[in-house]
């Protein structure tokens, strides 16, 4: 809120006045070389508005002179016309009976011609950035995620409502500053009661984040061969038919599809057997290959086994059975990945994570708010998860979580948001067929068209746009935009804005390290932003190349790179 006093002008500080004017846009003319001077390009201006207690909004997006020449009896006149082109952003309105405004994201009504224009600046700046900010609280807890560029004394809030409602893409290139950015997002979300978040962390950049809202969990590597803290394990059973086959079914061989037919069938038989045996009748009727009932992998081998070897009566002799010779390769691919000690996270997995209830205290883990006697935010750390199924993975913790929300009570659910790091590694624009990463876009699509309803947010996080899915892109109704210099990247934020704050991109490559373009719901006027450095710092920043070449050498420490190499973990 602002006092609306403060929007009172007199007539020595108008700019200019309205000359043209569309839907969105306006065209002030600027009568002299002095008041030109004042005017920047991306400043805010205050136009009168044809309605009583209103002020039209603009900012400022391109400053131009012309040179007009008129043919005279003595020779030719020659006349300079300074203009600026404003796009129509809001409308201020003042309360009536009292001495406060609200800032509206709409127009209300265009400018007429001649209407007088204003420039927003000192106190009148800091009020009005004070009222977005305002605005953009309901709660003490509000988030701030820095200072307005146009004036640093006003802090900068978001809606965390809007932000997480509608989604978020945090995107910019390379030592921008976008992980800082996320960690400060993290450290305010961490602060609150019953704050509820997950952190898909790829590179373990974010193990700095400590504190008591914070866990810190990591997908078991080839070395972990038992249940503790910290260890996340994610058995075979928990995966649906579908991301069966993206891990083991080779579509180029010819027997591919009776493959996939019959393990559909032996996992359904396995897991109906499992449910018989716990005595739970009523999910063994309504059992699908889906269900995430515990089954043995051994059941699975010795069946597609038999039928691979089956002889069955013929006329006079035995003869081979109908998929005898045919599951062959499927099942040395099986049994490759159950030898790999890379997938031990799947197939090494304890006995004690082969019952029901390791489902229920895995998710106890991972949706469990800070409210629930949990830290709020669990930062996952998938360092030793191979890249070629790392795709599924992430895909396959993403689905547990919006499906058993899906399927909560509703005044049980708490929201969670879900921050998915180096998003273009697992949710890419470009995919083939069948591929791992197919399977985690489905999971990812389906929480950006659905998740709003059952309170699963999404954050997606990513130096390079471009090649993130564009529908799961499209959802999101919030940008922070740090700089990006790639065109392709530059052109997808673009797409995604309204045709009115499309020019607004051209910062995009231009932003100062730590400063981001904040676009969309969570924020009622698109502004640039100097985001605060978070207390945590994230192990993200730029190596000094030039700096630490000129150290004194010490030793590189190859061997114990070497081992963890081999053993493909660092955790020996």
């Amino acid at each position: 809120m602002t006092d609306a006093s403060i929007f009172s002008f007199n007539d020595e500080e108008p700019i200019g006045v309205v000359e043209g004017v569309d839907t969105s846009t306006a065209v002030i003319d600027i009568p002299t070389n002095d008041k030109l001077r004042l005017i920047q390009v991306n400043q805010l201006v205050v136009i009168q508005s044809p309605l009583t207690q209103h002020h039209i909004i603009g900012l400022v997006s391109r400053i131009s002179r012309s040179v007009i020449e008129e043919k005279e009896v003595d020779g030719v006149s020659v006349t300079v016309k300074d203009s600026v082109k404003v796009t129509l952003i809001g409308t201020l309105v003042d309360r009536v009976g009292e001495r406060k405004s609200v800032f509206r994201r709409s127009i209300a009504s265009v400018p007429q011609i001649g209407a007088k224009t204003y420039q927003l600046e000192g106190e009148r700046l800091t009020s009005f950035m004070s009222s977005i900010s305002a605005a953009a609280t309901s709660t003490s807890k509000a988030l701030e995620l820095g200072t307005y560029a146009l004036d640093e004394r006003a802090p900068a809030y978001l809606d965390g409502n809007a932000l997480f409602a509608r989604h978020v893409a945090v995107v910019g290139s390379t030592g921008s500053g976008k992980s800082w950015t996320v960690a400060r997002l993290l450290e305010q979300v961490a602060e609150l009661p019953m704050a509820n978040a997950i952190l898909f962390d790829l590179h373990g950049e974010y193990s700095t984040l400590t504190g008591a809202g914070f866990t810190h969990l990591r997908i078991s590597g080839p070395n972990d061969d038992k249940a503790v803290d910290g260890v996340i394990f994610l058995p075979y059973w928990l995966l649906t038919y579908e991301e069966m086959t993206a891990l083991l079914l080779d579509r180029s061989d010819q027997n591919a599809p009776n493959q996939a037919m019959l393990l559909a069938r032996t996992v359904a038989d396995a897991r109906r057997i499992a449910a018989k045996a716990e005595g739970d009748k009523a999910t063994e009727q309504l059992l699908t290959v889906d269900s995430p009932v515990p089954y043995t992998i051994k059941y699975v081998i010795d069946t597609l086994s038999a039928l691979d070897s089956e002889m069955v009566p013929g006329k006079n002799t035995e003869k081979q059975g109908a998929f005898h010779g045919k599951l062959t390769r499927f099942i040395q691919r099986l049994e490759a990945k159950m030898a790999d000690k890379r997938l031990n996270f799947l197939f090494g997995a304890p006995c004690s994570t082969a019952t029901s209830k390791f489902l229920v205290d895995l998710l106890a883990v991972l949706m469990s708010a800070t409210g629930h006697g949990k830290p709020g935010v669990k930062i996952i750390n998938f360092t030793e998860v191979p890249s070629d199924v790392l795709p599924l993975m992430v895909g396959l913790v993403a689905r547990l979580v919006f499906t058993v929300q899906m399927w909560m009570d509703e005044d049980k659910r708490v929201p969670i948001a879900l921050f998915c790091d180096e998003a273009h590694l697992y949710l890419p624009n470009v995919l083939n067929a069948d591929s791992a990463e197919k399977r985690s876009v489905y999971n990812f699509e389906r929480i950006a068209k659905e998740g709003r309803k059952y309170g699963v947010s999404l954050v997606v996080i990513s130096q390079r746009p471009s090649e993130i899915n564009h529908t799961i892109l499209s959802q999101c109704g919030n940008f922070v935009a740090m700089r990006l210099s790639n065109a392709e990247d530059q052109s997808v934020v673009k797409k995604l804005l309204p045709d009115s704050l499309a020019g607004l991109t051209e910062l995009l490559p231009v932003l100062d390290v730590g400063e981001a373009l904040a676009v969309g719901d969570a924020c009622l006027l698109p502004s640039r932003i100097r985001i605060h450095p978070p207390t945590m710092k994230p192990i993200s920043s730029t190596k000094r190349f030039w700096d630490l070449w000129s150290e004194k050498a010490k030793a590189p420490g190859l061997e114990a790179a070497i081992t963890a190499l081999r053993r493909q973990s660092k955790n020996h």
